[in-house]
């Protein structure tokens, strides 16, 4: 592991660090924010998955996350949304390839070789940090925006005891019926539909649902409303009687504008269950 660069933020550390990942065969890059008690305590861990065309700077310089974590006392991972480099596999469209890697395990071809961003994120990438960096990763929280709150709630409830709890902002909530979503678990997965339903928050919510506390908001005036489908998931969470929230914020759209406006209610709603 490579420390790219490393600023005082808040008191604590905002790092970025690269390294070689045996998950997605490349390089791959993140970014670490640690709160001042991480200098002589391990502190809990709330992770920030990105949208698509996004790296892990997104996140790290426009959602103002920092200093709601700082007052919290907890750690901010920020990893990348898909393999880099010359040899990794992409396409024209901005919603496949490089930057979409939509937190799945490709099997298909040209995609499969470095597309393995479910291994790398539930498996490798905890593993790595938990060694190297002052995490207690035993209280683990997650959440995300758009394409990353799909990876967000899709890991939270396929991974049961893993996350206290569970956020996501504009999340991709239905991809097996949206075209963010069919076009990518298709290219990704293959073309038996079976596979892809453990990568729909809508449908494991109705299967299984989630272990702990759900907070959900949604822009109402999101351009992209009809591709997220945010009502199958708000109707999935009512019947199954989730502990949860789902909130439609008027007037907001898709962008980091929206994100950075709720941002520190979604940071003290992970500390409430982090800190339990």
């Amino acid at each position: 592991m490579k420390t790219v660069s490393e600023n005082s933020c808040f008191g604590g550390t905002q790092g970025v660090y690269t390294h070689a990942s045996q998950a997605c065969a490349c390089d791959m890059t993140f970014g670490l924010f640690l709160p001042e008690e991480a200098s002589y305590v391990p502190v809990p861990v709330l992770w920030y998955l990105s949208g698509l065309t996004c790296t892990h700077e997104n996140a790290m310089v426009k959602a103002g996350a920092q200093g709601w974590a700082a007052e919290q006392g907890i750690a901010l991972i920020f990893p990348d949304t898909s393999p880099r480099g010359e040899d990794v596999a992409d396409d024209e469209a901005y919603d496949l390839g490089k930057g979409a890697g939509f937190y799945v395990n490709a099997t298909q071809d040209p995609w499969k070789p470095h597309f393995r961003m479910w291994d790398y994120i539930a498996d490798e990438l905890p593993a790595l940090v938990g060694e190297h960096f002052a995490l207690d990763m035993d209280r683990q929280a997650i959440t995300g925006h758009s394409m990353g709150g799909h990876g967000a709630l899709t890991l939270a409830m396929n991974l049961p005891g893993r996350f206290a709890s569970v956020s996501a902002f504009a999340p991709i909530a239905h991809p097996t019926t949206s075209d963010w979503g069919r076009k990518q678990l298709g290219a990704y997965l293959g073309a038996d539909e079976s596979a892809w339903a453990a990568h729909d928050a809508t449908l494991l919510m109705r299967e299984k649902g989630f272990d702990g506390p759900v907070l959900i908001d949604q822009g109402g005036s999101d351009q992209f409303l009809d591709l997220l489908k945010p009502e199958a998931l708000s109707e999935a969470m009512a019947a199954r009687r989730q502990d949860g929230v789902f909130r439609m914020q008027k007037g907001y759209d898709h962008s980091y504008f929206f994100v950075s406006t709720f941002i520190e209610d979604h940071v003290a709603f992970h500390a409430e269950a982090l800190h339990a």
